[in-house]
This record gives C-alpha cells, sequence and structure tokens, in this order.
C-alpha cells in the first residue's frame, strides 16, 4: 500500500438546472446537466500508524481567488464526514494525516465541499487498498449530499432525483467559461424557501435534457434557482447584468449561487475575457475548462 496519494477534487458547473416543487420530506427533486472543469481543490493523505489519532488540516490554496474564513467545524467538514463513513464501513480506524487545500469558493454553487468529500473516497480507497466497488462507493457519497455522487467520477451526467439517479455521458461537452466570484452569500436553505415563493415551480427534465450535446451555446443554460439567488443575494442581480454587458451574452448562475458564468468559444477567448471582467469589476474571475477528475496518484 502507498504511503501517501494525491487527490483532485473539480468545481462544478450547473449547465442546466430545473427544481421541482418540495417533496413531503421537503427536499426538491432536480434535473440537472452536470459537468467537472478544471478548478481543483487539492487533497494530499498520508497514512498513520496503526492506533494514531487522524489528523486534519483544511486551508486555502496561494492560487485562490476567493477566500472566505475556514470557520466550520471540522467534523462537519465534507471530506472529514466522507473518512469516518468509510471507517464505519470497514469497521476499523483508517488514521491519515489530510492536508486539503482549496480553490473552489465556499458556498458558491460550485460544489467544492461535495466534491472534496467525493475526492477523499478515492484517497482513502487508494490509501489503504481497501478495493471499494463503485456501488459502494456512491452509497457512501449519496448519505453525505446530493452532489457527491456525480463528483465521484464528474465528467458529464444528466443527474435527477435527490442526485441518486445519474445517467453519465461517453465524453464531455466542449466547455470554455468565465466564472466570476463575486463576495456575495448564497446559503443554499435561503434560496430555495426563496424558490417556494415563485410562481408555479415544476421539473422540466425534457429541457434539461434537450441541450445534451458536444458543445451547448452560450445563451443555452439556464437555472430554475437564478431568480431565486437574484432576489435572496444583494447585489447578485446587478453584477449578473454587468458581466453580461461586459460578455456581449448571457451571464448564468451555477448551482444555487453565487458563482456567474459565462460560456466562450475557446480558450483564446476566455482568457481575455477572464483579464477584461475583472478589471472592469474588481472581482474576481477564472477562466475554465471542462475536466475529467483526475485518479488518486501516489505519492511515496
Amino acid at each position: 500500500m502507498p504511503s501517501a496519494v494525491r487527490a483532485a477534487a473539480p468545481a462544478k458547473l450547473n449547465l442546466a438546472l430545473s427544481v421541482g416543487p418540495p417533496n413531503a420530506d421537503r427536499m426538491h427533486p432536480i434535473a440537472s446537466w452536470m459537468v467537472t472543469v478544471d478548478l481543483f481543490d487539492d487533497l494530499q493523505l498520508a497514512r498513520l500508524p496503526e492506533g494514531s489519532l487522524s489528523r486534519y488540516a483544511i486551508e486555502w490554496h496561494p492560487e485562490a481567488r476567493r477566500r472566505t474564513p475556514i470557520d466550520w467545524s471540522i467534523s462537519k467538514d465534507l471530506a472529514v464526514r466522507a473518512h469516518l463513513a468509510i471507517e464505519a464501513l470497514v469497521g476499523r480506524p483508517l488514521p491519515l494525516q489530510l492536508r486539503l487545500r482549496k480553490r473552489i469558493p465556499v458556498g458558491g454553487g460550485l460544489g467544492g465541499g461535495s466534491s472534496d468529500a467525493a475526492a477523499m473516497i478515492r484517497a482513502v480507497d487508494a490509501l489503504y487498498g481497501l478495493g471499494l466497488d463503485r456501488g459502494t462507493c456512491r452509497s457512501i457519497a449519496s448519505s453525505l449530499g446530493s452532489d457527491v455522487p456525480f463528483l465521484l467520477e464528474g465528467g458529464s451526467a444528466i443527474v435527477e432525483g435527490l442526485g441518486e439517479r445519474l445517467e453519465r455521458h461517453d465524453r464531455l461537452p466542449t466547455v470554455h467559461a468565465v466564472l466570476l466570484l463575486p463576495e456575495i452569500a448564497c446559503p443554499t436553505g435561503p434560496i430555495y424557501r426563496r424558490f417556494d415563493d415563485l410562481p408555479d415551480p415544476r421539473l422540466d427534465a425534457a429541457r434539461v435534457r434537450s441541450l445534451v450535446g458536444d458543445s451547448i451555446p452560450p445563451h443555452a443554460p439556464f437555472n430554475d434557482l437564478a431568480e431565486a439567488a437574484c432576489l435572496e443575494a444583494e447585489g447578485l442581480r446587478g453584477i449578473r447584468e454587468e458581466l453580461s454587458e461586459i460578455a456581449e451574452r448571457p451571464a448564468h448562475v451555477s448551482g444555487s449561487g453565487s458563482t456567474l458564468f459565462v460560456l466562450c468559444d475557446d480558450d483564446l477567448h476566455a482568457r481575455a475575457l477572464s483579464t477584461a471582467v475583472e478589471e472592469r469589476l474588481g472581482t474576481p474571475a477564472v477562466f475554465v475548462r471542462g475536466s475529467e477528475p483526475p485518479a488518486p496518484t501516489v505519492i511515496e
């Protein structure tokens, strides 16, 4: 077995997101076309001697463009919870040292915490040679959050229900995008409560599926939570309008916000637009491409 491994946790974009009214458990079924992009959190795991207590360190990567306080309890961190869930499954301690360095903004609608959990599942499996099968990994992932099962493998997929139904695609669409990372909080709970106040919510999986292909036009993405996010998060609507004006094409909301994105024609276009947007708005912007998450790599 390796003594240390490294894993990458990619951000996700919702290229299309339809949301239905809440069910009896107050959970909202969704239909979404999700893709992973090359904005990564980095996880480094080292195996500790038997009988040791696990140690967890979470910090911002030097390349992180939007930083907020890392002020949550370690026991509530999704990557840590993933490790504990695997220990419970195998019925024994798996002592390790985690260093998690984050680039993906917290609460930005990019699935950073969920992706960290998915990467942790992959990395612990590799570090301890557990040989967990796909079904077992998905079961652990489903217990941690609705985005985690998709992010176990990433790529491109239609995600339905409460995240448990996945229809994966053989290849990624061509995606070049600029992400705008405003310092605006978009807590998921309040966004969904705002959504519930909007008239006639209707789940439209057919509309989501109609967009799937090798590429997607810049005007085509949609997000049923976008209006709720703009109502709840002060200033988000204005920034979205400014971004659209600069880009001369629609600006979209990822997940429940606050990250905004614009689809670009190619890599050169995305690079140039990210620079122009940051200069004019004074808000961090990054350009990304569609990307599959790499498998964990052995460090030593």
